[in-house]
């Protein structure tokens, strides 16, 4: 199989069940968004030194993946075809339970802080700001047709991951916040 198929020379692409739009359709910008998301969190995984972090960016990134399939299915139908396509209330349930792990560990916040620190954690804080966008294409996409809620409240828990886990990284290398 060639990784070129032509088929898109003239600005479309093909949905899940073969419906043709324009790559510019809020769909494909809401999955386009979600594409971009993981592939900011496989360079953080790159440079996290955690194990731990690693494995749960690893984790993530696969539900990033069926969170995209599910974009780009108009009809639905791809998270009832295959269960790794799937995002349920218990993966956030598991992203609150790293959220309250990780933030346990930190201390409270008195102001905003400024994105960067540490390579690895300068890099979540820009996965952070990927994710918000990714959720603002998604919350746009909800007014053109119905998503299912749990892919909007994955999202959005995602992000206060993506924070937290950028504070625990540039601590565990000892980098100190700056505040604004």
């Amino acid at each position: 199989m060639k990784i070129y198929t032509k088929t898109g020379d003239k600005g479309e692409t093909g949905l899940i069940g073969g419906t043709r739009v324009s790559k510019s359709a809020l769909r494909v910008e809401a999955y386009g968004e979600v594409d971009e998301l993981n592939a900011v969190l496989g360079y953080a995984r790159a440079k996290v030194t955690d194990e731990s972090i690693k494995g749960q960016l690893s984790d993530i990134q696969r539900d990033l993946f069926a969170i995209g399939a599910q974009l780009a299915d108009p009809r639905g139908q791809v998270e009832k075809k295959a269960e790794k396509a799937a995002v349920s209330e218990a993966s956030v349930k598991e992203l609150e339970a790293l959220i309250d792990r990780y933030d346990s560990m930190l201390p409270s916040l008195r102001s905003f802080i400024l994105p960067g620190g540490a390579e690895a954690g300068a890099i979540l804080h820009l996965a952070r700001a990927v994710c918000r966008r990714a959720e603002r294409r998604m919350v746009a996409l909800t007014q053109e047709t119905p998503l299912p809620p749990v892919l909007l409240v994955y999202v959005n828990r995602l992000s206060d991951l993506l924070f937290i886990l950028a504070r625990a990284i540039n601590r565990q290398a000892g980098v100190e916040e700056i505040p604004w």
